[in-house]
């Protein structure tokens, strides 16, 4: 049975994540224990709340390293702030630092008439290769569930893997080898999130 590290540094929902992933098959370590993570098969990299506190937390807890090798070495999913702190830069309080494995910055949303910030519910995602085995059995442009006030903006396009519109056209999942990140809560998005999070489970690389 696969065995993942669900990272806890105190910025991520992690009961529901956790359920999840035991739903569709998987071992979960709730841990931020160094050891363990480098010990599971595949890591999720959860995070909910402000960026500068995502990253002190990962710092306090001594995986923010932890995390940067593991990006190159083992199957990851980074969901919601998770997914941001793997850029360079946020916007957010003034400007934030982040773990800098992609170039890229993390930019708040416009204020447009009529939409609210933060964007929250749910929205369609439009997948830009369907073959990638993390869409297995999930269809174009199914829905998912978001929270969030910031969206990242990746340098290298190659890097997208899926986008959504709220006012703008933006990233909301993003792959690289081993890696894979979505903006939306795959943990909260019913049959589409929970096919997804099997779709890890079950993922070679």
């Amino acid at each position: 049975m696969t065995r993942i590290a669900l990272l806890d540094y105190g910025m991520g929902n992690l009961h529901s994540a956790a359920k999840a992933l035991e739903h569709v098959g998987a071992t979960v370590d709730v841990t931020n224990d160094p050891k363990l993570i480098a010990q599971a098969d595949k890591i999720v990299f959860p995070g909910v709340g402000a960026m500068r506190d995502c990253i002190q937390g990962m710092q306090d807890a001594g995986i923010d390293e932890v995390v940067r090798n593991a990006a190159f070495n083992k199957p990851v999913l980074a969901i919601c702030v998770g997914m941001q702190a793997l850029l360079e830069r946020s916007e957010e309080n003034g400007g934030s630092g982040a773990l800098g494995i992609f170039k890229g910055t993390v930019k708040r949303f416009p204020d447009f008439d009529g939409l609210k910030v933060p964007h929250m519910g749910w929205n369609q995602v439009h997948q830009q290769d369907s073959s990638h085995p993390m869409w297995n059995n999930i269809p174009q442009d199914a829905r998912f569930y978001f929270v969030h006030s910031f969206y990242v903006e990746p340098e290298d396009q190659n890097l997208v893997a899926a986008s959504c519109n709220y006012g703008l056209e933006f990233c909301t999942a993003i792959h690289q080898e081993n890696l894979f990140a979505t903006q939306f809560h795959p943990e909260k998005s019913h049959t589409a999130g929970l096919q997804l999070l099997k779709n890890f489970v079950e993922w070679k690389i």
